[in-house]
């Protein structure tokens, strides 16, 4: 996979162009885009790049962190609190973020999404009120390990790190979720599912790979 340099401004602006001229793929309303990375890529700040540079070109955007569809801790922590193979696969409610945040959002839905369901450090309900993102507006889904489970992601971008940058970057006390991330590399691929890969080794320095593929194509 070749990587070309680019600025991290001039990648969020590319890449709003090219979402600001993209159709939903149900014939839709509303655009969706996953921000595919682990916490060391820094997920968050390339969706609010993104954003920001889609709210420049007059689009409505919702940003939403996987963070806040966390799972119970009695359920995160049902084989301890460092298990990797739970933090791949029980940590956070995909069926939340369907209910919530991706069925309001297909062809005729209300457009009115819950941004976050659970507080992880008091373990509570969030309580957060409903938004309703106008017709014409944009989600940015983003947060770790979202490529494979079917989302319906009109845009899917990969932050990829190599082995040695994860590890780099990864806090000490995090570190036992990085067979999680080599469980997913090995087991989905996200480079592969991806329609852009961004290389973030060097979070200043980023490098892409343009666009991989048209939207639409093949499982995020």
């Amino acid at each position: 996979m070749h990587f070309q340099p680019i600025t991290r401004e001039r990648l969020a602006r590319t890449l709003a162009a090219h979402a600001d001229g993209l159709e939903p793929a149900d014939g839709g309303s509303w655009l969706r885009i996953g921000v595919d990375g682990a916490p060391a890529a820094r997920p968050a700040g390339h969706a609010g790049d993104l954003a920001e540079a889609l709210g420049a070109r007059g689009r409505p955007v919702l940003t939403v962190p996987t963070g806040g569809f966390l799972r119970p801790a009695s359920l995160r922590y049902e084989y301890g609190k460092e298990d990797p193979d739970s933090y791949a696969d029980s940590w956070f409610d995909t069926g939340a973020l369907w209910r919530e945040v991706f069925r309001p959002l297909e062809a005729g839905g209300s457009g009115r999404v819950l941004p976050d369901l659970w507080n992880p450090r008091t373990d509570r309900a969030t309580r957060s009120p409903y938004q309703v993102l106008p017709e014409g507006g944009v989600l940015i889904l983003h947060g770790p390990l979202l490529l494979g489970h079917w989302f319906p992601f009109d845009l899917g971008i990969h932050l990829s790190l190599s082995p040695g940058a994860l590890r780099r970057r990864t806090e000490e006390g995090e570190r036992w979720t990085l067979p999680a991330f080599e469980r997913y590399e090995e087991e989905v691929a996200p480079a592969e599912r991806a329609d852009v890969v961004v290389r973030a080794d060097d979070p200043h320095h980023p490098a892409w790979t343009g666009l991989l593929k048209d939207p639409g194509v093949g499982d995020r």
